[in-house]
């Protein structure tokens, strides 16, 4: 168990700066957190991202002044801008919770599931004084804690309490918590898989700590190799890193692997063997498009191993903005956080306290998520046929972009089993890498950005996520809506095909 030694505290200093020697000391405060803010990168909404929304603002000017007709986002997990229409439930019992005047009305109950009015009634009874749009418990509302608690419990068939719910907006203020108080300066590292969600490498640069690189093995379908890991933290420990957590990823962003219970049993070991802190982003734990693998928790796989928090530290993130709700823009999701003592605890909610709450739509949607209609609700046969609707198609849009990634010349990609993404590598002509190089663009930023300026279509590079050395990806979301993926197979295919043509050895 960590205890709060092992933490670091944000002192504030009262200077004078009427004084030199003090103002000194705030300049050179100033200057690191600024070479902090400057270190911090987020390729996701990067430079590409900004070039296509200048062609998209130069389309809405001008009708045919590109030779596409509109911008197809692919570079973000964003379901619901590319079409995908929200879980009726979920937003009928948003609508009552926020308008709870309209809930004794006759006509409310000839527009509204049955179930979704009593659900409203049970929500709004868990809020003090039933108010919306007022400031909650900063770890958030006791009810809905107790709801997301029975859900995990559900899930993974071990208890879960409220205490240890913090609800935040959206999983990445939650990232960015346990970063600021784990990390006390650069001497501290934190393992995280390459390629990355560039939400960790940013967080960790931010808040001024040491990122400590594992790669992921493409040949074995991005597989989390302990022994690499091993390695990495005996290297970080010559150079004189504390290495203080692993992040993990399951199912993987960008690669879309999800891991066997044996790979994360020795995860399990491994951090308890090294004393790290398990740092589990598990925000896609709806999204699996195999049948041969299923999402297993790593709080289960530890309680199912006999290990309890006495023995492991672990973190584990929930967001209600993927999964099949693509609930983006309500910024909902918790943490979950055992092993911790009680004065770490204690140090974890003075930091939530801080951003006083998160947002209540978010608080009541992350209950919803993982308290669903239940079989005989007056909702379950609508909610069961989206959600399985969503993900059905989902896995017919991942197979049908894997297989035209594979259809194309120098160009191989993994299955993607999980998440919502595609992360194919180019093997790119030496011509392609040299003309890249003679604008000081990585490879495949100079591949994405030609496929955006020919095609409209979006994707980031892999050099945004890290990759081995010498190698080349690009990142694609399968979320552009099913009747679209035909047209972008064949804008990509000529586009691809036009560039090796273009730059062949």
């Amino acid at each position: 168990m960590w205890t709060i030694g092992a933490f670091s505290l944000l002192t504030v200093c009262f200077l004078d700066t009427s004084k030199r020697e003090d103002f000194s000391i705030w300049e050179i405060w100033c200057a690191s957190h600024l070479n902090q803010v400057l270190k911090c990168e987020y390729a996701v909404r990067g430079e590409i991202v900004t070039h296509a929304q200048r062609l998209q603002e130069e389309l809405q000017a001008k009708s045919g002044s590109h030779p596409f007709d509109e911008i197809l986002y692919c570079n973000i997990g964003n379901p619901q801008s590319l079409g995908q229409q929200p879980i009726t439930f979920f937003r009928e019992v948003l609508a009552l919770c926020d308008h709870p005047s309209i809930l004794d009305r006759d006509e409310t109950h000839a527009l509204f599931s049955a179930d979704a009015v009593a659900r409203a009634w049970q929500i709004l009874d868990q809020i003090p004084g039933r108010a919306t749009g007022a400031y909650s418990h900063s770890q958030g509302i006791k009810g809905l804690r107790d709801t997301i608690a029975a859900g995990i419990a559900d899930r993974d068939g071990f208890p879960a309490k409220a205490d240890d719910i913090f609800l935040t907006d959206g999983a990445s203020p939650a990232v960015h918590m346990m970063m600021q108080l784990l990390l006390r300066s650069e001497n501290d590292g934190i393992l995280c898989p390459i390629p990355q969600y560039p939400l960790y490498s940013a967080s960790i640069a931010l808040h001024g700590g040491t990122l400590v690189p594992y790669y992921l093995d493409e040949a074995t379908g991005w597989g989390l190799e302990v022994s690499e890991v091993k390695k990495q933290v005996e290297e970080a420990r010559s150079n004189g890193i504390v290495v203080r957590a692993i992040v993990v990823i399951n199912p993987g962003n960008p690669t879309g692997q999800v891991l066997a219970e044996d790979n994360q049993r020795e995860i399990v070991e491994f951090c308890i063997k090294e004393g790290l802190v398990l740092l589990a982003d598990e925000v896609y734990q709806e999204n699996i498009y195999v049948d041969d693998k299923k999402f297993n928790s790593f709080k289960k796989i530890s309680r199912s191993m006999g290990y309890g928090e006495e023995d492991i530290t672990l973190v584990s993130y929930q967001s209600v903005s993927k999964g099949y709700y693509g609930e983006c823009g309500k910024r909902g999701g918790y943490m979950e956080v055992t092993g911790f003592s009680a004065d770490v605890r204690e140090q974890i909610y003075k930091v939530a306290s801080v951003n006083l709450c998160s947002n209540i739509s978010g608080q009541i949607l992350a209950s919803l998520v993982m308290n669903p209609p239940k079989a005989g609700d007056e909702s379950f046969d609508s909610f069961s046929a989206e959600k399985d609707g969503i993900l059905s198609s989902l896995a017919r849009r991942a197979k049908t972009l894997e297989d035209a990634f594979n259809s194309l010349e120098g160009v191989t990609c993994n299955k993607a089993e999980g998440a919502m993404y595609l992360f194919p590598c180019l093997h790119l002509p030496r011509k392609a890498i040299e003309a890249a190089k003679a604008i000081k663009a990585a490879p495949d930023a100079f591949y994405a950005h030609r496929l955006l300026d020919a095609t409209g279509i979006v994707v980031v590079p892999g050099s945004g996520f890290g990759q081995v050395p010498g190698t080349w990806h690009i990142r694609c979301t399968i979320l552009p809506q099913e009747e679209k993926i035909p047209s972008i197979v064949s804008h990509l295919t000529a586009f691809h095909q036009a560039f090796m043509d273009e730059f062949r050895d």
